[in-house]
């Protein structure tokens, strides 16, 4: 799907996804609040967590990131209109 949302304007409306993420799920706003927008390609948006290390290292919470990432995704579509695959580099 081809979109004309740029990562300019997804930064510029970032904080009401993070708003409406804290009202549904507050653990999944604190998950994605240190993301940094790194790049929208070919709607594929890639969040960075490098300077945090938010989601570095092994752990077995890989369900809740499922769940967390359809809440950024849910919360993304309803600010934006528009559906992006979400990639996130530890």
């Amino acid at each position: 799907m081809a979109t004309s949302l740029s990562l300019a304007d997804l930064r510029s409306r970032w904080n009401e996804v993070l708003d409406l993420l804290e009202k549904s799920d507050r653990i999944t706003w604190m998950a994605f609040f240190d993301a940094r927008l790194a790049s929208l390609e070919e709607s594929v948006l890639t969040l960075d967590y490098s300077d945090s290390a938010k989601f570095g290292g092994a752990h077995g919470y890989s369900s809740t990131r499922v769940r967390q990432q359809e809440l950024l995704h849910a919360a993304i579509k309803e600010v934006f209109n528009v559906d992006l695959e979400i990639r996130q580099i530890p």
